[in-house]
C-alpha cells in the first residue's frame, strides 16, 4: 500500500478520461438544465458523465443538491435543505420519456430532516416513471432511511425493478469515512428490502456498491462480499475512490484494473448475479446491463 500524499500526484493512465464533445452530450445536459432537474453525474463529479450523456442516460437525483449529512469522500454539498418540490417527479417521468429510456436509475441526497428520509417522494417519482414510459425498468438507489423499515417498505411497495444501497466501505472506515451511517444498518436496509418485497408476492432485485482505495484490506472486503450475500444482495458494484478536491479523503491507493477483474471473479463464485468491477465503475455504470 502506498501513501497517500505519493498516491496523490497524478492518477494512472487507466483513470483518464475524454472530457466530453459529443453533441447528444450537449443536448442531455441542455434538457437536464431546461427541466430544472439534478443528477448524480454533475453533483458528485462522476468521471463517466460524457460516455453517459453521450448516450442519453443519466441518474437523476431527487430532493435537492444540499444533502443533510457530510461525508468525507462525497462531492455533493452538505447544509440546510430546501423543501421537496412536488412537481419534481412528473418532471423526471417527462425526462425519462424525452430521452427514450428503458432503464431508469433515481437516487438523492440524504434527507434526515424528513420523517420518512424522503421515502414517499422516491416512490411517486418512481410511479410517474412508469406513467410517463410503462416499459422502463425503474431502480433506485436510496438512503438508510436511518433504518426505519416502514420508509424501507414503501420504496418496495412502489413500482421499482432494483433496489440499491450502497454499502460503500468496510466497517473498520466507517467512523472516519462515512461517519452518518452505520454497517450493520445498511445490511439491514437491504435484508428487509429483499424481505418486504416477498412478504407482498413481489421479486425485486437488490444491489450494493463499494469504493475502493480508502485503505481496505482485501480480507476485509472479502467479508463484506460474504455479508452481503447473506443477506441476498443480488447486483455488486467495485470502483476506485478519487478524491472531488484537496478538501476531501485522500486516495490511499490506486486499485490496478487487473484486482478489479480479480474482484469480479471472486464475487461471481460467490454467488452475485452480476458483477460490475473497474476503476471507473460507478453505481449505475452501465447500470441497464445489471439486469440482462
Amino acid at each position: 500500500m502506498i501513501m497517500a500524499e505519493k498516491a496523490e500526484r497524478r492518477h494512472p493512465d487507466w483513470i483518464k478520461v475524454r472530457a466530453p464533445a459529443s453533441p447528444e452530450f450537449f443536448r442531455t445536459r441542455g434538457m437536464l438544465a431546461e427541466l430544472k432537474l439534478h443528477t448524480v453525474c454533475q453533483e458528485a463529479c462522476c468521471p463517466n458523465i460524457g460516455e453517459c450523456f453521450s448516450h442519453r442516460t443519466a441518474t437523476f437525483m431527487l430532493m435537492g443538491d444540499v444533502c443533510t449529512r457530510n461525508c468525507p469522500y462525497c462531492a455533493v454539498a452538505h447544509g440546510k435543505a430546501r423543501p421537496l418540490d412536488p412537481d419534481e417527479p412528473r418532471r423526471i417521468g417527462d425526462a425519462v420519456a424525452r430521452l427514450g429510456l428503458d432503464h431508469v436509475v433515481v437516487t438523492s441526497v440524504d434527507r434526515d430532516d424528513l420523517p420518512d428520509g424522503g421515502a414517499a417522494h422516491f416512490a411517486a417519482t418512481a410511479a410517474a416513471i412508469k406513467i410517463a414510459r410503462p416499459t422502463a425498468r425503474v431502480e433506485v438507489l436510496v438512503p438508510d432511511f436511518k433504518g426505519v423499515h416502514a420508509s424501507v417498505e414503501t420504496v418496495v411497495r412502489a413500482p421499482v425493478d432494483i433496489y440499491n444501497h450502497n454499502i460503500e466501505t468496510v466497517p473498520s472506515l466507517y467512523r472516519r469515512c462515512r461517519p452518518g451511517g452505520h454497517y450493520e444498518l445498511s445490511l439491514d436496509v437491504l435484508a428487509h428490502a429483499k424481505k418486504s418485497a416477498a412478504a407482498i408476492g413481489r421479486e425485486i432485485l437488490t444491489k450494493a456498491g463499494l469504493m475502493l482505495g480508502l485503505g481496505e484490506e482485501r480480507d476485509e472486503l472479502t467479508r463484506v462480499l460474504r455479508d452481503l450475500r447473506a443477506v441476498a444482495c443480488d447486483i455488486l458494484t467495485l470502483g476506485q475512490y478519487l478524491r472531488p478536491s484537496r478538501d476531501h479523503l485522500p486516495v490511499v491507493r490506486y486499485v490496478t484494473p487487473e484486482e478489479f477483474a480479480e474482484l469480479r471473479i471472486a464475487a461471481r463464485a460467490m454467488g452475485f448475479r452480476h458483477v460490475e468491477s473497474g476503476p471507473l465503475v460507478r453505481s449505475s455504470y452501465h447500470a441497464w446491463e445489471h439486469v440482462n
